[in-house]
């Protein structure tokens, strides 16, 4: 029973534990062989010393290198979603929980599927209940979930003969939204055209004049406008027109062959991309995505479920074609306010019957088209 625990706590002690021999630990080791081999050899006493002394560096190298990787906490700070190629910054904290012992020229690797990420994280000193914050830039080049696995942490400490490595699980999660893509200057005017016709002028509160009228007991005196009260020698009140906020439609379509995979892609970032545009211009946007349940935004703050939908959205194959097309032309044919924008990663000869309330389409010959200046991404 007692061989049984300690084999269990040697496991547990070092099961993410393992070590590297350096290059210069490889002259040494090889030194101290042949140390040993004179000192056997010869018989004398200077060599047997020298031999002890060397063996010594190696188990001290090993004691040391091993205080300086226990007994760390670490605790990691995320954003709440990323784009993909777009720079951001995640944060460290690194806790020493030895009461005497510092943890001396460490690295500091993210783990991701197996791999190390050298952040390019780095800790000389960390003393003895101490705590230190690291910052270091996350750039994701896929969309989707992003998966951290832990962080790993490498020591050559004290002599660089041996490279100490303990693994500390820190799992976590974030988000990857499609690429945000600029677009080209010669369609904002076109973009911000879109549903101003479908706007209407009434009385409210708002900038905007909308009428001048006499006043009538109980209205605001503040509201007196009186350039036109002394040009006729009435008082007259001035009405504000209502501030509509314009609404849109982005539909797009999940279907595509299996060779479009990477048109499929560039659609989702381009749909992120006006889905951005149109919610800083002050739209309501509302975006049917395949088959999906139909989601709403008005204002940035809102944006959040739109684009962890389109970073989790998934190809689906050409067999559910008649199940997504039925699904976005009912969702389409419900009454709506504003134009319906019409994304699709591929030419499907089907679009065209299916979904008629589709003011817009971006083809995928459209694709380059919006976004270097060339000429309209938007024909009607």
């Amino acid at each position: 029973m007692t061989a049984n625990r300690f084999q269990t706590g040697f496991r547990r002690l070092f099961r993410n534990r393992t070590i590297r021999v350096t290059t210069e630990g490889i002259r040494f080791l090889l030194l101290t062989l042949a140390v040993g081999i004179a000192a056997v050899n010869t018989g004398n006493n200077l060599f047997y010393l020298l031999l002890a002394m060397m063996l010594s560096l190696v188990v001290l190298s090993g004691l040391l290198s091993e205080q300086c990787v226990r007994r760390l906490d670490f605790h990691r700070h995320l954003p709440d979603y990323l784009f993909v190629n777009q720079p951001a910054t995640a944060t460290l904290r690194i806790t020493n929980h030895k009461s005497r012992i510092p943890s001396l020229s460490l690295r500091l690797f993210d783990v991701v599927a197996g791999k190390d990420l050298d952040r390019g994280m780095h800790l000389t000193h960390l003393a003895p209940g101490a705590s230190t914050l690291c910052s270091y830039p996350l750039l994701v080049r896929e969309r989707g979930s992003y998966r951290l696995d832990g962080i790993r942490v490498v020591t050559p400490f004290p002599f660089g003969l041996f490279q100490k490595t303990s693994f500390y699980p820190l799992e976590a999660i974030v988000i990857v939204c499609p690429e945000i893509i600029p677009l080209s200057p010669l369609h904002f005017q076109e973009l911000n055209a879109l549903g101003q016709e479908h706007a209407l002028s009434r009385r409210g509160p708002g900038s905007s004049l909308y009428n001048l009228r006499e006043f009538r007991p109980g209205d605001d005196s503040r509201a007196i406008h009186w350039m036109t009260t002394a040009r006729t020698a009435k008082l007259m009140l001035k009405e504000t027109e209502a501030e509509d906020r314009r609404s849109i439609t982005l539909a797009i379509s999940t279907l595509a062959p299996d060779e479009q995979d990477t048109t499929f892609e560039r659609a989702l970032s381009i749909g992120a991309s006006l889905i951005d545009h149109f919610l800083k211009d002050g739209y309501e946007v509302r975006l049917v995505l395949g088959d999906q349940q139909d989601m709403y935004a008005c204002g940035t703050e809102q944006s959040l479920h739109l684009f962890h939908a389109l970073a989790l959205c998934t190809r689906r194959p050409m067999e559910a074609g008649a199940a997504v097309r039925q699904a976005m032309a009912q969702a389409l044919a419900e009454p709506q306010e504003g134009p319906t924008i019409l994304l699709s990663p591929w030419a499907d000869p089907a679009q065209s019957e299916t979904w008629l309330p589709v003011e817009y389409v971006v083809s995928p010959q459209s694709h380059r088209e919006l976004f270097d200046g060339t000429r309209s991404g938007f024909p009607a």
